[in-house]
């Protein structure tokens, strides 16, 4: 016997006001009263955002009349007893334009499920029905709609009805309405989209080839998940902005629009780059966290916090392979991908938080600090990401040289999926060390208590030698520089202050001051608004330039605001710390050396 259909419908009431209204009805309600929940967190995005304080007014009706609705707790509601159909109604303000979020005005509509539908407590099991209505005129008479939802009515694009197996896929769907730019490709046969909202002059073409590319990498690793018949990339092209959120049949993603290529564009560019890493990186997500993933989100609580170690495995890992596909499918030269190495390399060793916190910590402690980081955040904490994909990056070359070549992550991932992601049966806190110590036959405990429950540096050095690069260590020469490449041969590193300058507003503002550093000691503190050094105007775009006429050990006296009083400190600078790296490939490494960077980098 099945089970009641829920009916949700969408429609885009007021562009001006950001409002959208939600319907939902449920044929046979909890007679004692049916309670309704807003998720309080978005899977992905690892932060209590309370997205039931969106709702503007909520109100329910039985039998062509209102009954009581009260709200019991900060996302629940319920209704009076009642064994009649119920139909809920509210107004839902969207205005919050990210892919966690919802967004709605004049130009377009967007929304992510948890931000305007409520789920029937209890009932969460039953198959849904979405009837998105499109606006009124005069807006949006060219819109389309884009989701990975399958369509019941609706046509290629349009609006209409949709349909999820469950309140659970039913918020797994973004949905982008508006005047889009859409391409489309195949990967294996599976109908694959991607849809793009922004003013653009973006070779779709071009975009498509490298993304089936892309795509194609991954799967060769990890083979085509049973249930996936289609996917779609949802992306905002904005003046500026970077970031994406994995779901199982869709990704939403935010780029610069000039990161995209137009055509006659030639090359992958630095800024390319970036935007293929991050559709690798979401799309890599389909198996690893969004198929695969923790005993704990097995089935998820979005109501409250869900603890887990094992960030540094879904994040970091992804991390790992997002630019590695890059290169193994021959988007990028080996080069470009050790830049890009180079650089996470430089941001993990100058946040002084990984000697204070492990991986498995950060991945802990998601929920309040990494989500939520302040002025202090890189002297506390380590990125999950960053240093996780470096922790895998260190578990597949010391898998490859300790098995010689016959075991490496990328086994040891298909074997992960096999377990934990066909069966979904989710991970334990434990599940990828015991497999790697199992199906590599080697004693990985000190690695993993070092690397993840530990705040050792990892021994990239010695790992990436063996396979013929050297990592090579520097000097910074200037605020903006990131690593990856060797300094110029007419640079020269300044001495240190240990404090980041940026520009607020108009404001020269410290945003960072490092933990042992000259700043710190002699007192600068965050948010600090420099004014002078040594008399000298003091700014964001000026400080690698004064620093330039002092040598290390020179004292200095920087002059700041702090809030409304004018304070001074005394600085001894000091040499500069070699944190920034690149990475270079060894002429003439060796044949053994040589072949074990080239099963390495190619995946073979």
């Amino acid at each position: 016997m099945s089970l009641p259909l829920h009916k949700y419908s969408i429609s885009l009431k007021d562009p001006g006001a950001h409002l959208f209204e939600v319907r939902l009805v449920v044929a046979k309600p909890d007679p004692a009263g049916q309670v309704f929940s807003i998720p309080a967190w978005i899977p992905g995005s690892y932060m209590i955002r309370d997205y039931a304080k969106h709702v503007v007014s909520i109100r329910a009706e039985a039998d062509e009349r209102e009954i009581d609705l009260a709200k019991i707790d900060k996302s629940s509601w319920q209704t009076e007893p009642c064994e009649s159909a119920i139909t809920l109604i509210a107004e839902i303000y969207a205005y919050e334009q990210n892919v966690r979020g919802a967004h709605f005005d004049t130009t377009h509509a967007c929304f992510n499920g948890p931000c305007v539908f409520p789920a029937v407590v209890g009932q969460e099991n039953h198959a849904c029905e979405l009837e998105i209505q499109p606006a009124a005129k005069p807006f949006g008479s060219n819109w389309r709609v884009v989701t990975s939802m399958r369509a019941k009515t609706a046509s290629k694009y349009g609006f209409g009805i949709y349909e999820a197996d469950d309140y659970a896929e039913l918020i797994d769907h973004p949905v982008e309405i508006g005047n889009l730019a859409i391409g489309e490709f195949e990967v294996n046969g599976i109908p694959h989209t991607i849809a793009i909202r922004g003013r653009t002059r973006a070779d779709m073409g071009r975009i498509c080839h490298d993304l089936k590319t892309v795509c194609e990498q991954h799967m060769r690793l990890l083979g085509v998940p049973e249930d996936l018949d289609r996917y779609v990339f949802l992306l905002m092209a904005l003046d500026d902005g970077y970031g994406g959120l994995e779901h199982r049949w869709s990704s939403s993603l935010v780029c610069a629009r000039d990161d995209l290529p137009k055509k006659g564009d030639t090359g992958v560019d630095r800024r390319y780059r970036k935007f293929l890493g991050l559709c690798s990186h979401e799309y890599f997500h389909l198996w690893n966290v969004k198929r695969m993933k923790p005993e704990v989100f097995t089935p998820y609580d979005l109501r409250k916090e869900s603890y887990t170690g094992l960030l540094w495995v879904f994040e970091g890992i992804t991390s790992y392979y997002d630019d590695l596909a890059l290169v193994r499918s021959e988007l990028i030269s080996t080069e470009s991908y050790l830049e890009m190495l180079a650089r996470t390399i430089t941001r993990v060793l100058r946040a002084r938080g990984r000697f204070r916190q492990s991986v498995q910590e950060s991945s802990f402690d998601a929920w309040t600090k990494f989500y939520k980081q302040d002025a202090n955040s890189s002297n506390a904490i380590v990125s999950y990401y960053r240093k996780g994909s470096l922790i895998a990056l260190a578990l597949d070359l010391t898998l490859r040289l300790e098995s010689n070549g016959k075991c490496s992550l990328d086994v040891v991932m298909r074997e992960c999926w096999k377990r934990y992601g066909e069966t979904e049966a989710g991970m334990p806190e434990r599940g990828l060390e015991s497999v790697a110590a199992k199906i590599s036959g080697t004693d990985l405990g000190d690695f993993f208590d070092r690397s993840v429950r530990g705040t050792h540096d990892l021994p990239l050095e010695q790992l990436l030698g063996k396979f013929g690069v050297k990592l090579c260590l520097r000097p910074a020469t200037g605020r903006k520089d990131e690593g990856g490449k060797p300094a110029k041969p007419d640079s020269k590193p300044h001495p240190w202050l240990g404090a980041t300058l940026v520009d607020r507003n108009g404001r020269a503002v410290f945003s960072v001051v490092h933990a042992g550093s000259p700043a710190e000691q002699a007192g600068i503190a965050a948010a600090d608004e420099a004014v002078a050094i040594d008399g000298l105007k003091l700014t964001a775009s000026n400080i690698d330039r004064r620093l330039n006429g002092y040598r290390a050990g020179d004292m200095a006296q920087v002059s700041v605001f702090r809030g409304d009083e004018l304070l001074r400190f005394s600085i001894r600078l000091e040499e500069p710390p070699a944190e920034t790296c690149y990475l270079e490939l060894v002429a003439e490494a060796g044949q053994d050396k040589e072949k074990r960077r080239t099963a390495w980098l190619t995946g073979t």
